[in-house]
């Protein structure tokens, strides 16, 4: 079974279930339109979601 991800930018899901290769794709594509996104697990996208939760961007040190 093939791994799935979900594409989420700071307002939300901008992507659901994709594929590695395809999300990769995708959040390159929204850089180039000056959109931040970032690709978390399947599971973990839907935690988000259910429990409505905000995405947390992630903190680079």
């Amino acid at each position: 079974m093939r791994d799935k991800y979900i594409i989420f930018s700071e307002n939300g899901v901008l992507e659901n279930v994709v594929s590695r290769d395809e999300a990769i794709e995708k959040v390159k594509q929204y850089h180039e339109h000056g959109v931040d996104a970032y690709i978390v697990s399947e599971t973990e996208g839907q935690r988000i979601q259910e429990n409505q939760e905000e995405f947390q961007r992630p903190k680079w040190k």
